[in-house]
């Protein structure tokens, strides 16, 4: 008996998530929802019509049960998601403080998503799996959780998936040098990397020094796409063919949170329908775009019929 087809597996921590409507110590209301940047990769890709599985940890508590119960809604598979009776589910809160300017806490010390480790993939990954998606988040959280995302890789490596690799440094969680030293001896195994200009640096060898040398070195250990976010400026791609470049989608300002995570979701999807690099890359910055015009890590992301929305005149009312 076969199981259900997976596109796509992601593999991290997935955290309760508290947004207040302004300053914390205020007190005021707050919205509970979940976030995390792999669950973020997989709802978008759901709802873009592939097939995605999650695979982390949460907590026997309520926090746990909204996670796994909001992924499942989301069409996103948890069959391989494990709870742990003995820790409880990490949580983020986002305080929008000023604007457009939000600040981060985490709560996710001890937590459940922190004892990720190989064992969560000791069952290997469903057989036709095709794309791998990976974060220097999960490495950040312990030796568990990286040796979580080594065992991943070598499973994409066995089942022939490819495997990507967003470099997505959290200063808040460890150190530049603790990045750099735990993320360059994955690259060897790494297909797509995803990193902004100033992350190219804890993927790279540590004496290259410009962004050109350091793209050059990654081509040359195996990534076969190297995908540079520059936020409001667009993305670029460069391969061993050739540097295709995409300006940003302009759209309001309402929230830039998960912008970065809804991209990779719009690049893998189109990766996964077989798009050229330029085609990827503009379904990547117009899923990009729906994450920065809406409030939430993910609530706003697109579904495939709702990509062409962004084409149509501001102030256009849908009938």
């Amino acid at each position: 008996m076969t199981g259900p087809r997976v596109d796509v597996v992601t593999v991290g921590e997935t955290m309760a998530a508290l947004r207040t409507q302004g300053p914390l110590r205020l007190g005021g209301t707050a919205q509970w929802s979940i976030a995390g940047a792999e669950s973020t990769v997989a709802i978008g890709l759901a709802r873009l019509g592939h097939a995605t599985r999650w695979i982390g940890r949460v907590g026997a508590d309520e926090p746990g049960a909204l996670v796994l119960r909001t992924l499942r809604a989301e069409s996103v598979d948890t069959a391989l998601a494990r709870v742990d009776p003995d820790a409880p589910t990490g949580l983020i809160l986002f305080e929008a403080r000023i604007a457009n300017v939000t600040r981060v806490c985490y709560y996710r010390s001890g937590s459940a998503g922190s004892r990720l480790s190989a064992t969560d993939l000791d069952g290997g990954l469903p057989a036709g799996t095709r794309v791998v998606h990976l974060t220097g988040i999960t490495p950040a959280l312990g030796p568990g959780p990286a040796g979580a995302v080594r065992a991943a890789m070598a499973a994409a490596r066995e089942l022939g998936a490819e495997v990507c690799l967003d470099v997505n440094y959290r200063s808040r969680l460890w150190s530049r040098a603790e990045a750099a030293r735990a993320l360059r001896p994955l690259i060897g195994m790494v297909d797509v990397l995803v990193a902004s200009g100033d992350e190219l640096a804890l993927a790279s060898p540590a004496e290259l020094s410009g962004e050109d040398d350091r793209i050059a070195a990654l081509l040359a250990a195996g990534v076969r796409e190297v995908v540079l976010t520059r936020g409001g400026a667009g993305a670029r791609v460069v391969t061993t063919s050739g540097t295709t470049d995409m300006p940003a989608r302009e759209v309001p300002v309402a929230d830039p949170v998960g912008a970065g995570d809804a991209f990779v979701a719009g690049y893998l999807s189109g990766l996964l329908d077989g798009l050229p690099v330029p085609d990827r890359l503009r379904r990547a910055v117009t899923t990009a775009a729906f994450a920065v015009a809406t409030r939430g890590d993910w609530e706003g992301l697109p579904t495939r019929d709702e990509l062409a929305l962004l084409d149509a005149s501001p102030g256009t009312t849908i009938r």
